[in-house]
């Protein structure tokens, strides 16, 4: 049996207001935003408990009656109150002696709201759909959004902590850095490689995007550093896709046939003779 009186240092005749005036002072001493001792959470717990059953009449004549050497009589209509109470936090002695304060509709307490990350990669992100994780030992069906952004929170009714009703799974989304692509809000950049030939004459070359590869047309006399922009190949969002900004990098070949050469060294011999 826990001692109450004891862990609010009052005496068992002590007095409504004694009773309060202990709890104030304990709870200031031992609240973990102010005591960062490793007891202080647990031994915050134990004052809230016992100042929850202390504190009121019918709960405190329960408690200096049955303790735990007898059983408990049926609880009130309607349930024990204990409002503005974590009472999951109490003790097994506590939930043995007033059953939780789950009887009856007042004192029904709803779950606690469980909280995880959920890491995607771009292209998951992008597609959206069903995916199954495991969460706390259980398996979690996630539908998500095609779209979802950075930091968004995705509610899984029901799925977490236990109660009456149950609290819900919190997914915090996080996207992965992603090798190519680089998201701003709903559009999407990345570089494009352009063969020097290409950049110089125009002509079509490959470029990826999350549904698959495109051709993009360059205009002749493609500088290097020049955005080209593919319209509504970014991300999706509630006002529709984003746009795909690809930044030229001109590229050269490392290898080059004698025919070759010959060619780019008459076309430096032109550029020369025109400078």
């Amino acid at each position: 049996m826990k001692d109450y009186y004891a862990i609010l240092g009052v005496p068992r005749n002590a007095t409504q207001e004694e009773i309060k005036r202990a709890y104030k002072r304990l709870a200031r001493q031992y609240h973990p935003d102010v005591n960062k001792s490793p007891e202080a959470e647990e031994k915050f717990k134990e004052i809230n408990e016992a100042y929850a059953v202390l504190s009121d009449p019918e709960k405190r004549k329960l408690y200096d009656t049955y303790g735990t050497t007898q059983a408990p009589p049926p609880p009130p209509p309607g349930g024990y109150d204990f409002s503005g109470f974590d009472v999951e936090d109490f003790s097994d002695f506590f939930q043995e002696l007033f059953g939780g304060g789950l009887f009856g509709r007042r004192g029904r307490r709803r779950g606690r709201d469980v909280r995880a990350e959920l890491p995607l990669t771009l292209e998951e992100a992008f597609h959206g759909g069903e995916r199954v994780l495991e969460v706390g030992g259980r398996r979690v069906s996630v539908r998500i959004p095609p779209g979802v952004q950075d930091g968004a929170v995705l509610r899984v009714p029901g799925m977490g902590g236990p109660g009456e009703p149950p609290g819900d799974l919190l997914l915090h989304v996080r996207l992965l850095p992603h090798p190519h692509f680089r998201l701003e809000g709903q559009d999407l950049y990345a570089t494009l490689d352009v063969p020097a030939p290409i950049a110089v004459v125009g002509g079509k070359v490959r470029a990826q995007t999350l549904e698959g590869p495109v051709e993009v047309t360059i205009p002749p006399r493609t500088q290097a550093g020049r955005k080209l922009r593919l319209r509504g190949k970014g991300f999706p969002g509630p006002s529709g896709r984003g746009d795909l900004y690809l930044e030229v990098r001109l590229t050269i070949p490392e290898r080059l046939t004698p025919e070759e050469e010959a060619l780019w060294k008459k076309l430096a011999e032109a550029y020369y003779a025109r400078a």
